[in-house]
């Protein structure tokens, strides 16, 4: 695990959309484009099944509740910074609770689907922090660079339908990451900044994932 949770001195730079967390160093704004719904969509198939778009019968992003645990390391999500995912399946739930399956970070999500998939479980909804649709802060933790986390229903967006930025300077919870953006101008203005490449959903392959978190 990186980092813990933010401290308290840090700066409250606040949303009427979305303030989860607050951060120190800087703190990026959503743009006028974003805000007024005129995010960039990535009409892309994914890898893992139909689901990983968001149909009209596909259920709805949650709010990760209080106290909920990351479905792969066990962490509790909402005390620690970086991107959470959410998948739903069709027939089968995630151990210990009903769906959808939730994680701390955007890598591990993908390496659950990845196995769930050669098991045979049907997904129907992939929904990921969406840093386009936020007001996010990008602050520092010892000798790491962190983006804040934002819980709310209203943070995600389907995985078919954002731009990741892959193995940037900025970390989550699990080290490095997939940082999504539902406009693809603002993945390349942080790419810019913080370094790493950009990939759609179906660009994110088990080696993909195997090059991230720690």
């Amino acid at each position: 695990m990186i980092g813990g949770s933010i401290p308290s001195d840090m700066c409250g730079h606040r949303s009427t959309r979305e303030s989860d967390d607050v951060g120190r160093v800087r703190v990026r704004r959503r743009p006028l484009l974003a805000a007024a719904g005129g995010a960039t969509s990535l009409a892309v198939g994914g890898c893992l099944g139909s689901g990983s778009g968001a149909g009209s019968d596909a259920p709805a992003a949650v709010t990760i509740p209080e106290g909920a645990t990351c479905d792969v390391c066990g962490m509790t999500i909402r005390q620690h910074p970086g991107p959470t995912t959410q998948i739903f399946y069709a027939e089968q739930r995630p151990g210990g609770h009903d769906n959808p399956a939730r994680f701390d970070s955007t890598w591990e999500a993908y390496r659950y689907a990845f196995e769930r998939a050669d098991r045979g479980w049907a997904e129907v909804a992939f929904y990921v922090t969406d840093y386009a649709a936020v007001d996010y802060a990008v602050f520092e933790d010892g000798d790491d660079l962190l983006v804040t986390r934002h819980h709310r229903a209203s943070a995600f967006a389907p995985a078919s339908e954002v731009t990741y930025v892959v193995d940037s300077d900025v970390k989550g919870t699990m080290g490095r990451d997939l940082i999504a953006f539902g406009d693809r101008d603002e993945a390349e203005a942080f790419r810019s900044e913080h370094g790493g490449s950009l990939t759609a959903h179906d660009g994110v392959t088990a080696e993909t994932v195997a090059g991230l978190g720690r």
